[in-house]
């Protein structure tokens, strides 16, 4: 009588606890890396600031530069302290939404349907939620 004993999973097979840990390395890489580009931003526009103090006492809704990306990644390019400060809020924003794409492709590998099928709602909610706002 031979026994088969379950094999070990391999280091490379998608797991519960392997997605886990690359899901939590992703978010402290984005948090980080998104902290990193405001801190820059920030720097920059204190080097650059010399004009009188901004009256804070009524509120200023963002420049139009700000309501889309295109504009924003040009003042990235010409090293404009606000976009980056901005380009560093897009990064914070899309890390967990990217979280949810990377749990979508964990549980693809895991083969487990309903879990990609609650992902991939929660991704559609959040997408439909950051681009067709009113």
């Amino acid at each position: 009588m031979s026994s088969t004993a379950p094999q070990p999973a391999s280091p490379k097979s998608w797991t519960d606890l392997r997605i886990e840990i690359l899901v939590g390395i992703f978010l402290r890489t984005g948090v980080l890396l998104a902290a990193a580009i405001v801190l820059t931003g920030g720097i920059l526009y204190l080097a650059q600031s010399h004009g009188p103090r901004p009256n804070y006492q009524h509120f200023q809704a963002e420049p139009a530069q700000f309501t889309h990306l295109t504009p924003t990644l040009h003042g990235v390019a010409t090293l404009n302290p606000e976009s980056i400060i901005m380009l560093g809020l897009l990064v914070l924003i899309a890390t967990p939404v990217a979280r949810v794409g990377m749990c979508i492709v964990g549980f693809l590998f895991e083969r487990d349907h309903l879990y990609t099928a609650i992902s991939a709602i929660v991704l559609v909610i959040l997408l439909y939620s950051l681009f067709f706002h009113k």
